[in-house]
């Protein structure tokens, strides 16, 4: 299938390096063979590949060369910047990754002007809808099951066997864990990297304190606070932090943390729902960021008396949307009114996993079935609607 970031990068690749990031698995050298017909694939990884790459050993009058994990090689920046300044394109080049580009080894001055990013993100309901292939009808209701357990990563997806799903998930962590951890970050404790994952598994949608899990492992906040860090910057987890402008009694400094593999999270269904709203939320954001060049954010609200919405979407330094998730619930939450004082005039929606009859309850605040929400979702139109 035709993935939602191939034509944004087809239009930059001619005239800029294309730097494209994401969790390991998402697709990223699929969609990278996917551009055309005829390119060259050279894999970091790969120790005859990796001697080719070190002496820039490609056929000038391929259209695109694709090098696959290169972050991994030492002065990857100046090296690229190089390549650029003497030759320019065409070849266009094409740089993956598994870890965050644009963060690990910054991105700095070496590059500056020469590059444009793309974060390539799992399946999710809006992408699986517009991009389905014809002869594969798209079945919302179906789609959205197969997400909430196995999650987006289309090798699992596509295969929509929880058997399945489970074996690939131990590979997939396995090469995450023993292979990107070691080579990438020099973490020596495997074993404390793996007991936090579980621990992260249990506590979506909830804050995370640094020293409960410290304790919880037997080990210092500091070094929880990094391993969280690095989890991050290689795709396994993200971070949504609270939104704290202009609202007295907000708790300024517990995150939470959510997975970008669905499967992963362990909890009854609306936990589930929860994560795949944010990883869709997510995803939403980050196209408008990296094709738009828009400042976007994804908070959540919390008072220190408890009260809560789950997800705060903000544009430009504006908040835009409130969302709020449950799974069988159709009574609008009483958090919106509380928050509305602070944050009025945007939208509240709330998001319902299942849900007999949609409601609206006036132009800024409806209750809405959130399969279907998801795969129509629109954050931002900057003078266009996204498709």
């Amino acid at each position: 299938m035709k993935r939602y970031l191939a034509i944004p990068i087809l239009k930059d690749l001619p005239n800029k390096i294309v730097l494209l990031s994401g969790p390991r698995q998402s697709g990223k050298t699929t969609l990278s063979k996917m551009l055309f017909t005829n390119y060259e694939y050279l894999n970091y990884d790969h120790g005859h590949h990796r001697t080719r790459i070190e002496k820039k050993d490609w056929d000038r009058k391929t259209p695109l060369v694709i090098l696959d994990e290169l972050h991994k090689m030492s002065q990857w920046k100046r090296w690229l910047k190089g390549i650029f300044d003497v030759e320019g394109i065409p070849p266009s080049l094409l740089v993956t990754g598994s870890a965050k580009l644009d963060t690990y080894r910054k991105v700095g001055d070496s590059l500056a002007g020469r590059f444009f990013a793309f974060r390539l993100h799992p399946l999710d309901l809006k992408e699986l809808k517009n991009f389905s292939p014809d002869d594969n009808k798209f079945d919302l209701q179906k789609s959205f099951e197969t997400l909430l357990q196995i999650g987006g990563f289309p090798g699992p997806y596509l295969e929509g066997s929880m058997a399945y799903y489970k074996r690939w998930r131990n590979s997939h962590l396995d090469i995450i864990v023993r292979q990107d951890l070691i080579t990438l970050e020099r973490v020596t404790n495997i074993t404390g990297i793996e007991n936090l994952i579980r621990l992260l598994r249990n506590r979506v949608g909830s804050t995370i304190s640094h020293n409960n899990l410290a304790n919880d492992l037997g080990i210092d906040p500091k070094t929880v606070k990094n391993w969280l860090d690095i989890l991050e910057r290689l795709y396994v987890i993200f971070k949504v932090t609270p939104f704290s402008k202009k609202i007295k009694d907000s708790i300024l400094k517990a995150p939470k943390y959510y997975f970008y593999d669905n499967g992963q999270v362990e909890g009854d269904n609306g936990v589930k729902l929860e994560n795949l709203v944010a990883c869709a939320l997510l995803k939403e954001l980050h196209f408008i960021h990296d094709i738009y060049g828009e400042d976007v954010e994804l908070n959540f609200l919390r008072t220190k008396r408890g009260e809560e919405i789950d997800f705060l979407v903000s544009i430009n330094r504006k908040p835009m949307m409130m969302i709020e998730v449950k799974w069988a619930e159709d009574s609008i939450s009483k958090g919106f009114y509380l928050f509305e004082k602070f944050i009025p005039n945007i939208p509240k929606i709330q998001l319902v996993g299942m849900l007999k009859r949609e409601i609206s309850l006036g132009p800024l605040t409806e209750i809405r079935a959130a399969a279907k929400w998801l795969s129509n979702m629109s954050l931002w139109d900057g003078g266009q609607q996204l498709k």
